[in-house]
């Protein structure tokens, strides 16, 4: 939604063919609502007669969020009912393993950088930084490790 609205000018019409294309939850409706309103930008959905510049497209939209939101809600309980008659079958695996913390580990002992570990392997460095042991972690700024670092910059920078 943000890469959308960096393209939105002032005075523009965002068309979307339904509610489900601004947000599935009440809460991201109003905010994304709220984020195209700041930038005088009004919606109009095309598959319900909905144009946000009239009070009448305004009261029908908040109508139709909450529907989104019940369709949303609604069709997480069905999955995760599914979910739960699929492990009671003991047919559910869960989604696969996308990384591999015996190799991030391995990496890591041989001196490569977290940063390089990510790339290596194709994850993000959140995700390495979870397999490492704390003691491994690059230390944070302000942290007993590297506070000397800090101590002789000046507490305002030059102009």
């Amino acid at each position: 939604m943000q890469i959308l609205l960096d393209f939105l000018l002032r005075a523009d019409t965002l068309n979307v063919t339904g509610i489900d294309g601004v947000a599935r939850l009440m809460r991201d409706l109003r905010d994304n609502m709220h984020q195209l309103k700041g930038r005088g930008v009004s919606l109009k959905v095309t598959e319900q007669p909905i144009d946000t510049s009239t009070a009448a497209g305004k009261a029908l939209l908040d109508m139709l969020g909450v529907f989104a939101e019940s369709k949303t809600n609604l069709r997480k309980e069905r999955q995760a009912k599914g979910i739960a008659a699929a492990k009671a079958r003991s047919v559910y695996k869960g989604g696969k393993a996308r990384s591999d913390p015996e190799a991030v580990g391995s990496l890591a002992a041989e001196g490569v950088k977290p940063a390089h570990i990510a790339r290596q392997l194709g994850i993000s460095r959140g995700t390495v930084y979870r397999f490492l042991p704390p003691q491994d972690r690059l230390p944070t700024v302000g942290s007993p490790r590297n506070s000397h670092e800090h101590e002789s910059l000046p507490s305002h920078p030059r102009r």
